[in-house]
């Protein structure tokens, strides 16, 4: 990356000067905690902790992620094997993952807005001939506040960003309508006929258990969002045999859910969603049934 490119850091509540799709990453503190994570409520949250320092892993701006969404990645080059090592060995298999959205600018560097970070946990590594399969797992939305190295790979202080309080009580009844709806998607798409080759696990179902998680281990306590805001975000998943058009669709619904704070209002979206992926995939088993 050039080292003349000037960067604005935008976080996902920012407007976007384009109006266009954008992804980011998230990254992992350092200090392990063993930790019951019930984030969402009334209370006062204590005052922020400083930014921790972890390595930043770019995309273009079509590839959100979301917390509690898996994504296989496959690292190639040097520079991304060196942040891949040093996320392993240096950062507990943390990284951020985020978007680099070129901005129209008068003056002749090249312009980024840094957008959607995500902290993500390594959860596997397979080494081939060339490179590596990595598997991560969103975890935390957070801030890129600064960034401190551009070579061999990027590198910054993050913060995390977490839903406004809420009132539990009056997410109850839309929680049980979210976990009994991505139940019966997941149902559905099981009925389904796709390839040999995919999981038994469908990625809503794979997210609902992330997120149902009761601790967590080699997490700072900061970076872990509450039990209601993590199932917000599991309802933002791909199903088998999208077109172009769903997957933009569901691109647009994790922008929604990325730029939001208001946890009910991420819930109330993510019933919409998956309601609307029931009545698809139904129509496709009718066919499939003919």
């Amino acid at each position: 990356m050039a080292a003349s490119a000037s960067f604005r850091f935008l976080s996902p509540s920012a407007p976007n000067p384009h109006d266009r799709l954008h992804p980011s990453l998230l990254a992992c503190p350092t200090r392990r905690r063993r930790l019951r994570a019930t984030r969402c409520s009334s209370t006062p949250q204590p005052p922020p902790s400083p930014p921790l320092e972890f390595p930043l892993l770019p995309f273009q701006p079509a590839e959100v992620l979301i917390p509690s969404e898996c994504k296989t990645l496959h690292l190639y080059e040097a520079r991304y094997l060196a942040l891949l090592e040093e996320a392993l060995y240096k950062r507990q298999n943390s990284l951020v993952h985020f978007v680099l959205d070129p901005v129209l600018s008068s003056s002749s560097k090249d312009s980024f807005a840094v957008r959607y970070g995500c902290l993500v946990q390594i959860e596997s590594v397979q080494k081939l001939d060339f490179g590596a399969l990595v598997s991560i797992r969103g975890v935390c939305r957070v801030n890129i506040k600064n960034l401190l190295q551009m070579e061999p790979y990027l590198r910054g202080d993050v913060s995390p960003m977490m839903d406004k309080s809420c009132d539990e009580t009056g997410l109850g009844l839309r929680i049980s309508r979210l976990r009994e709806s991505m139940g019966n998607l997941h149902s559905l798409q099981m009925k389904l006929r796709v390839p040999e080759d995919e999981p038994l696990q469908t990625n809503i179902r794979s997210s609902l258990l992330w997120s149902e998680k009761e601790t967590f281990e080699g997490y700072d306590e900061e970076f872990i969002p509450g039990l209601l805001e993590r199932l917000s975000f599991a309802a933002y998943q791909s199903v088998s045999g999208m077109s172009d058009a769903e997957l933009l669709t569901l691109q647009k619904y994790k922008i929604k859910a990325m730029d939001s704070t208001d946890t009910l209002e991420r819930v109330n979206s993510g019933i919409e969603y998956v309601e609307h992926n029931i009545g698809m995939i139904a129509a496709r088993l009718a066919i499939q049934n003919i």
